[in-house]
């Protein structure tokens, strides 16, 4: 009797793989690593990730101010609170075991729609890019009140996003009417597929979010299963937008979103093809990030299934410390920015294009081989 195996496809994450050295090196100063998105320009490639931790007006103005972007969420904690300051007490002084049943309390409260506009202004009224985050399904309420408040970029984000979906409710969202409506730049995720990001492309976007529960606060990947490591969902989704780019001739750029730690992270993120990185839980340690030393999942207060968990990352030192140092610590989790640099500098990477065709390995022993001491907990961080 034949059979039917459902065969394996092997997939790579950052543990996995490195980034073989150049033939041309290149000092720092002379790399660039700006990247516009439909016209945007940032300075750095970092996205900050719309987490309540992480985000609010303070921090995306600081963000603004050291060339990346943040990105505020409109179904979270600003926007449902007209002084959110107490209840990030409240979830910082609760215990491990309460923590998910309070942030489901706290989220159970409506949006109010008068806050998504004030919160925008006040990023706009600071000197700050507006950047917003709603889930699919609030997307056609408050999408078009942040836009006329001066948000100046979308993104529609839920745990998995694709160009088509089947309900039995309303019509769903379509991405191209959207676009076409709001007349800002739509970036929408999370996928992790060559097909899916095409189609998203087709339907007029301005960036894709790549990346399927591989955040530090997320469980989406122990609760439903899902996900695919960042290195492989890169590289499907950038084979897309440079299929996509050869056919059309627009670029539309790619940004790895979530799992990333270190600069080294960051720069195998590029290297994948990513254009920028979306990071949280790294931000969350600034001192200029709401969460007191705390940070959640998006999906963490849901209130049937939860995805996420509040973990406690403490708190480094201020934004521009974490991304452009200098740094006192040797395990990457501090100047982000000048660890891109050096990395583009030593594969001979003039941008972040050039850094694309980076030669990538397959290196399970890279943080391992030689580092015995190190792994006995002997070397200095």
């Amino acid at each position: 009797m034949s059979r039917t195996l459902k065969e394996l496809k092997r997939a790579y994450g950052f543990e996995d793989v490195a980034i073989a050295p150049g033939q041309l090196t290149l000092n720092p100063e002379m790399v660039d690593i700006s990247m516009s998105l439909d016209g945007i320009r940032l300075g750095i490639p970092f996205l900050a990730s719309a987490m309540d931790a992480v985000v609010d007006p303070d921090f995306a103005i600081a963000m603004s101010k050291a060339g990346g972007l943040a990105v505020l969420n409109l179904d979270g904690i600003q926007t449902r609170y007209e002084d959110p300051g107490p209840l990030f007490i409240e979830i910082a002084e609760t215990p491990g075991d309460a923590a998910t049943e309070l942030l489901q309390k706290i989220y159970s409260a409506p949006v109010q729609e008068k806050l998504v506009g004030k919160r925008v202004e006040q990023i706009v009224k600071g000197g700050g890019k507006a950047a917003v985050s709603v889930i699919p399904a609030n997307t056609k309420r408050f999408a078009p009140l942040a836009v006329e408040a001066g948000a100046v970029v979308l993104v529609v984000q839920s745990t998995v996003t694709t160009a088509r979906h089947a309900s039995k409710s309303v019509r769903g969202l379509i991405f191209h009417e959207l676009v076409e409506q709001l007349k800002v730049p739509v970036l929408v995720g999370n996928t992790v597929s060559y097909d899916v990001t095409l189609e998203l492309m087709e339907e007029g976007v301005h960036g894709v979010l790549v990346g399927v529960g591989p955040g530090a606060a997320c469980t989406s990947r122990e609760v439903l299963g899902v996900g695919v490591p960042q290195v492989s969902a890169t590289l499907e989704c950038a084979a897309a937008r440079e299929e996509y780019f050869k056919t059309t001739g627009r670029y539309v750029p790619i940004i790895t979103d979530g799992g990333i730690r270190t600069g080294g992270d960051v720069c195998k993120s590029v290297a994948s093809g990513a254009d920028a990185v979306m990071i949280g839980t790294p931000l969350a340690q600034a001192t200029e990030a709401p969460g007191l030393g705390f940070n959640w999942g998006m999906a963490t207060p849901h209130a049937s299934l939860p995805r996420g968990t509040r973990i406690s990352v403490g708190t480094r030192g201020p934004l521009r410390k974490i991304l452009f140092g200098p740094s006192h610590r040797t395990d990457g989790t501090e100047n982000l920015v000048g660890a891109l640099q050096i990395s583009m500098g030593m594969v001979g990477a003039k941008d972040i294009r050039e850094m694309h065709r980076a030669e990538l390995i397959y290196a399970p022993a890279i943080k391992t081989e030689g580092k015995v001491f190190q792994m006995q907990g002997l070397g200095s961080r």
